[in-house]
């Protein structure tokens, strides 16, 4: 008897924890148990063929929103393939509205629903009884096993009685085989469940919150601490909820940090207490980050999406983070909600941006089945896409066409904003404009007008694209940003290809023989504006084309910034025009 646990996911470097958490539950049967990844990006013939090579009596896939496209493909043509064999599907993708997916699937035998370690687990007892491999569980009914949504032998649709939550210390640790998590993020969570109630999302649902024993937590972050894994990500949907139990956990990371590993927490930044605060400022910079969801900060949405926050503290908090200079701070920002209106979204935005966050991630809102939103979208006027991810196109606020524009601001956004790549350039461009928000729209506008969109772009040509813009909205200053974008070039990595507008450096020989001894580990770079200086007193008329002095930058490639991974830079010496 063999049962095939299936993932497919976004990337190579991620892994299933549903996946490996469910055959870890089911342990006493392991021997019967197997698991298969993929990723979206792998032909879905390959996964068809891979998975059909496989020899299983039992399938069972793990369906999200990202891959359920490919889920929906698989099992008509396995079904096809292999009429015999079961094929059962779990997940927040299925675990709503599964009458509906049965009617329009019927080669699926069923529906874990919600939580399904238990439920898995029984359904390996049923099969494996049923195959007689256990002989005491040979008359073990499918109809008794909670959290499913079946068939019964008439084809009529039943829904068993609902799987009470499991306590967290049940769960068994599920990632000693860590030598299969090489080179990949590793997912952990010490809680379920979520105190607020936001209407566009599958966590408000599980109104029960239950946290796993310190005791164990302790253990298993020791366990990726000895094994250096690169990044551990939590998964609790707002890890410092419990201050105790946040502080347990930072406490321990700080004192056994092994100067390697990086753990990504989710958090509400308006609770975080001073205490909490503190204990971050004296952390390794690196060892943790942050993922702010803000979401809006248009008072209307807020209190419309049962988003409770209070904003002068999030700003406050993140400032505070931010002046440590040690924590990575990702904030997120969703277009389409509920009252928010092109130009409030734009404000958002523009308030959020401010704060300069290491990364601003502006994300679309998924209509998600079993939602508040998702009940109540005639309501609201939400026009969805019909398949995954099910991403909003317009709302009674907000048009298709103004959607479209924030996809523009979300690409440039991307492109030289949360890359890092044009730090420099970009804090003198903000300089022309009082809103960031149309400063990106605007560049995004030039792409599309000079047919750059849906294209792969060098780093170089990035450049050489933006200053093209610059010709048009600042030529004034069009030598400054020749400068800035040089910088910005040598400031993450030295290049084997010199920009065009870049000085020739053979004049620079010596200085450049006397400074960079380690070959491709130093760089040193002549300016003639001085770099730090504009951008901290963050204008554009204090430096006009007189009074230039050329100055010596070494940018070092063996001392990088943890957060930003930005080389060293110091200013070496400078001489008259």
């Amino acid at each position: 008897m063999k049962i095939l646990l299936i993932a497919i996911n976004a990337k190579y470097i991620h892994s299933n924890l549903a996946v490996y958490s469910l055959k870890a539950y089911a342990g006493e049967y392991k021997e019967h148990i197997c698991l298969a990844e993929y990723t979206i990006n792998n032909r879905t013939e390959y996964i068809l063929q891979e998975i059909y090579k496989q020899k299983a009596d039992v399938l069972c896939f793990s369906c999200y929103i990202w891959n359920f496209r490919y889920v929906q493909e698989l099992i008509i043509e396995l079904h096809k393939l292999l009429p015999e064999v079961p094929i059962w599907v779990g997940g927040p993708e299925v675990s709503y509205e599964s009458e509906k997916l049965l009617y329009k699937y019927p080669m699926i035998t069923g529906v874990m629903i919600g939580e399904g370690e238990k439920t898995f687990l029984e359904l390996c007892k049923y099969y494996l009884g049923k195959a007689g491999i256990l002989e005491n569980l040979s008359n073990l009914s499918i109809e008794q096993i909670p959290g499913l949504m079946i068939r019964n032998e008439t084809g009529e649709l039943i829904r068993t009685i609902k799987r009470e939550p499991l306590c967290m210390d049940e769960l068994p640790f599920c990632y000693k085989d860590i030598e299969n998590f090489r080179n990949r993020i590793i997912y952990y969570e010490t809680s379920r469940g979520c105190p607020f109630s936001c209407s566009y999302c599958l966590s408000s649902i599980d109104k029960g919150l239950r946290f796993r024993s310190f005791s164990l937590v302790k253990k298993e972050l020791q366990f990726f601490l000895n094994h250096q894994v690169a990044q551990v990500k939590f998964v609790d949907r707002t890890f410092n909820c419990n201050h105790k139990h946040a502080m347990e956990i930072w406490q321990y990371l700080k004192e056994h940090d092994n100067g390697i590993t990086n753990f990504h927490f989710e958090i509400s930044a308006d609770l975080l207490t001073e205490e909490e605060l503190k204990l971050m400022e004296t952390m390794r910079p690196g060892l943790i980050q942050l993922e702010i969801g803000v979401q809006s900060t248009y008072e209307p949405t807020l209190q419309e999406i049962h988003r409770s926050m209070n904003l002068s503290r999030l700003e406050s908090v993140v400032h505070c983070v931010q002046q440590a200079g040690n924590i990575h701070q990702h904030l997120d920002l969703i277009a389409g909600l509920p009252l928010e209106d092109f130009s409030t979204f734009a404000d958002s935005f523009c308030q959020v941006y401010q704060w300069k966050p290491e990364q601003l991630q502006l994300g679309f809102l998924k209509v998600l089945k079993g939602s508040y939103l998702y009940e109540h979208q005639e309501e609201y006027g939400l026009l969805y896409q019909e398949y995954p991810p099910y991403e909003v196109m317009a709302t009674n606020w907000i048009s298709y066409q103004e959607m479209l524009q924030i996809k523009l601001v979300e690409e440039m956004l991307e492109v030289y904003y949360n890359s890092g790549q044009f730090e420099m350039t970009m804090k003198i461009l903000e300089l022309t404009t009082k809103h960031p928000f149309y400063l990106f729209l605007e560049l995004g506008k030039f792409y599309e007008d000079q047919g750059f969109l849906a294209m792969n772009h060098s780093r170089i040509r990035r450049c050489e694209i933006l200053l093209d813009f610059v010709k048009k909205k600042d030529k004034e200053h069009l030598e400054l940003y020749k400068e800035t974008l040089t910088f910005d070039l040598y400031y993450r990595e030295n290049m084997k290809t010199r920009p065009y507008w870049a000085p020739d450096l053979a004049e620079f020989k010596e200085i450049t023989r006397r400074y960079c001894k380690n070959g491709r580990m130093s760089h040193v770079e002549p300016f003639w504006y001085n770099m730090k200086a504009i951008e901290k007193e963050k204008t554009l008329v204090a430096y006009p084309e007189k009074e230039r002095e050329r100055q010596f930058w070494k940018f070092s490639y063996e001392e990088k910034n943890p957060l930003t991974k930005q080389a060293k830079v110091e200013k070496l010496e400078k001489e008259r025009r």
